[in-house]
């Protein structure tokens, strides 16, 4: 397995943990708009085999509104 495998799946499991308490009833939207963007900025390159060969992120469509 890859160095770094295992410190993105459980990122990854962290950021999808926080998206459902984002979701629950009374939940703290200060915590969660705190701590969201530093796990996205904190997870480490993707595992090898996890986007199909010559797969790039930056290739989608254009938005409305865009960045």
């Amino acid at each position: 397995m890859c160095e770094h495998c295992e410190d993105f799946h459980r990122t990854v499991i962290l950021l999808g943990s926080l998206a459902l308490y984002a979701d629950t009833l009374g939940a703290d939207t200060t915590f969660v708009d705190a701590i969201g963007p530093s796990l996205a900025a904190s997870l480490p390159e993707p595992p090898p085999g996890l986007f199909p060969p010559g797969y790039d992120p930056n290739a989608g469509p254009d938005y409305p509104g865009g960045w």
